[in-house]
């Protein structure tokens, strides 16, 4: 198969795989134990903890596990610090928007501009907010916003920020850091680890209340045994996106520049926001004509795996609400697909790509 649908989840890469068998086999301790055996699960998971915050430059101890980027995501809106108002954007993931919380807080939503950057103006036009989150790269677009800037207009009103980092780790860098963000959620699948893990990263740990009751894990913040093997997984993952993002980065571009070149020639392919900074892996295209759906599904028999959006709202959207806050024209908005390319694509996978494209589209019409 060719696999073009990287930002819903990546491969599991071989090197993470081996790091983790021992954790599904004769190094089964509870982390919570004191005696040897639970000591070395113990320890790998703290291996994996620094890793991922040598990633993202972040203090370990500031790095809680779960289950994954939703989980993350959840746990930020839900964590009680949204007192008055809070700001968020029209593009952010569905484990954001469906997850406002409904204490009375006032919630206000940000527009973006046609390109799909949110808006700093109506940000700052924003009155009285005591939280805002904001994603760093859209997992359709892969637009970067800049959250650096905007988290500087967020700490202006003396307010908290949290950031969805999810697209962005290990495609470009990320600095927690050097953002000034307060709370930043990470997930293990999108840079070749394994599902069912992610993090919540927060400057202060007291900015977080417990989430799961029971026992005392992940300071007494996420009750429950620790899933040891997807940390110790996610940290390799991490460890191997750290050394290897400058290559990571050049592949992908270098894929995506002649793809785009490939795409310019079919008169009916528009691409979404091909004018401002996105990550190097991500095409999000419109054809004219077309149903997204259905040329998913016609490229699927050609073993050929694209996305029309997001992963997580492709069975409930009949076009994607990201490009209908870019005010992408309803039509079109239907006939997207999206391609997310990985670090072992080839431009031999792009060239029959297109070409079964162009044969679908002629087919179509």
């Amino acid at each position: 198969m060719i696999y073009f649908d990287h930002n819903a989840t990546t491969p599991l890469d071989e090197r993470v795989l081996e790091e983790m068998l021992p954790f599904l086999g004769q190094l089964y301790g509870n982390p919570s134990g004191l005696y040897r055996l639970a000591r070395v699960s113990r320890s790998a998971m703290e291996t994996a903890r620094e890793h991922i915050a040598q990633l993202v430059n972040a203090e370990p101890e500031h790095i809680v596990f779960t289950s994954g980027g939703t989980e993350a995501n959840n746990v930020a809106l839900k964590s009680g610090l949204i007192k008055k108002h809070l700001i968020t954007s029209a593009i952010e993931h569905p484990s954001i928007i469906k997850s406002l919380p409904n204490n009375g807080a006032k919630k206000t939503i940000i527009g973006v501009t046609e390109q799909g950057i949110i808006s700093s103006q109506e940000i700052s036009d924003s009155a009285d907010f005591d939280f805002a989150s904001f994603m760093m790269v859209n997992n359709e677009t892969g637009v970067i916003q800049d959250i650096k800037k905007i988290t500087q207009l967020v700490k202006k009103r003396g307010a908290l920020i949290h950031t969805d980092a999810v697209q962005a780790l290990g495609k470009i860098p990320v600095d927690f850091q050097d953002l000034g963000v307060d709370l930043m959620s990470l997930s293990s699948h999108k840079i070749y680890g394994p599902k069912g893990c992610g993090a919540l990263i927060s400057k202060q740990t007291d900015l977080m209340q417990n989430f799961m009751t029971g026992g005392g894990q992940e300071q007494g913040l996420r009750a429950g045994t620790e899933n040891v093997a997807a940390i110790v997984g996610f940290g390799k993952a991490a460890e191997l996106a750290k050394l290897e993002l400058q290559e990571r980065q050049a592949h992908t571009l270098k894929l995506r520049n002649y793809l785009e070149q490939q795409l310019y020639r079919v008169s009916s392919v528009k691409v979404f926001s091909e004018h401002v900074p996105r990550i190097s892996n991500t095409v999000q295209m419109g054809i004219q004509g077309c149903i997204g759906e259905m040329l998913l599904m016609q490229l699927d028999q050609k073993n050929i795996a694209v996305s029309s959006g997001s992963a997580c709202a492709s069975n409930e959207e009949a076009s994607s609400h990201v490009l209908g806050a870019m005010n992408i024209e309803p039509q079109l908005a239907q006939s997207a697909i999206r391609v997310s390319l990985g670090k072992n694509n080839t431009l031999e996978e792009i060239d029959v790509f297109v070409q079964e494209l162009k044969q679908i589209i002629t087919k179509n019409r």
